[in-house]
């Protein structure tokens, strides 16, 4: 269990009842409350107040059904969000980026809020691999420069940027997590089943590119451990071991299903076959070290490869 060091704890401790018992615990705010966040909620538990802001008013009673204080209001719309002010003493910023534009104009929002009151102590943001573009196979360590090769890494990077400014400006211990491909047989669309399914192609061994992946509960502890653990102003590799190009992973997961292995083909011709998007994550390979994360986070995987985290599920 974490240990509790909020300035308001420390400061009515030895003064039984003197603070409403709301009060007592770390409020931790998760702006992005999807799959994620939902599995950073879980493995907070009890130990601290939840609440998270929510675009929807229908999610509501999901929410409070799981202990969570709902706070309707939208990073496009700054004025509603302005009650998360003082709200919190620790953030976990998952909501993604707007869909056009270079900057992340939600991230821009969320911190101007974060600064009118006392800020948090600590502020943890679920960035993108893609910030370091193609490393043509090779190691992506955190200290390797960014090299976005698309928008929405783009997108990504300025969102990094205003955290670090944020974190230096305000003394709030700010983290980053890169985060490659998230995976979890109980997440919607968190398995390779249904593009084998419709069988698409993947590249052919000589064009294949490295991916990286992380298990979704592996991904909320690592944003647990950040909250607790990070350093300041720290970035954070936060991939399991798996060292598998694109393609060999799809004939893993087609041999683990019982289905036939999807069709290799060259890059022209995935060009002529595949959309724009799944086209973009082809013309990457890297492979990401996590030695930051374990050392630091105190990160053990529970799933340390893809072959443990998707049998789990099978």
């Amino acid at each position: 269990m974490p240990a509790l060091r909020s300035p308001h704890v420390l400061l009515y401790a030895t003064r039984p009842g003197a603070l409403p018992a709301r009060f007592r615990r770390e409020r931790v705010l998760l702006v992005g409350c999807g799959d994620v966040g939902l599995r950073v909620a879980q493995a907070l538990g009890p130990r601290v107040r939840l609440l998270a802001l929510t675009t929807s008013a229908a999610r509501v009673p999901e929410l409070r059904a799981r202990a969570i204080t709902p706070l309707v209001g939208n990073l496009d719309q700054p004025a509603s969000i302005k009650r998360l002010s003082g709200l919190a003493t620790r953030v976990v910023h998952l909501a993604p980026p707007p869909g056009s534009s270079w900057q992340d104009t939600r991230t821009k929002a969320l911190l101007s809020v974060l600064r009118m009151r006392s800020p948090v102590q600590t502020l943890v943001y679920g960035s993108t691999s893609g910030v370091y573009g193609d490393c043509q196979g090779g190691i992506a360590i955190e200290t390797r420069a960014t090299n976005a090769e698309t928008a929405r890494a783009q997108r990504r990077i300025d969102a990094e940027n205003r955290i670090r400014h944020f974190g230096r400006a305000s003394g709030v211990c700010v983290s980053t997590l890169r985060i490659p491909g998230i995976y979890a047989p109980d997440r919607e669309g968190g398995t390779p089943h249904a593009r084998l399914m419709k069988g698409t192609p993947v590249l052919r061994p000589e064009d294949d590119v490295f991916t990286n992946h992380i298990h979704a509960d592996d991904l909320a502890r690592a944003c647990v451990a950040a909250l607790w653990h990070g350093k300041p102003g720290r970035v954070y590799n936060v991939n399991d071991d798996t060292r598998l190009k694109m393609g060999d992973y799809f004939d893993f997961a087609a041999d683990l299903y019982g289905l036939p292995r999807p069709p290799r083909v060259s890059r022209e011709g995935a060009k002529e076959k595949l959309p724009v998007m799944l086209l973009s994550f082809m013309g990457e390979s890297r492979r990401m070290d996590n030695t930051r994360m374990k050392r630091e986070l105190g990160i053990r995987l529970r799933y340390p490869t893809v072959a443990e985290g998707l049998a789990a599920g099978a």
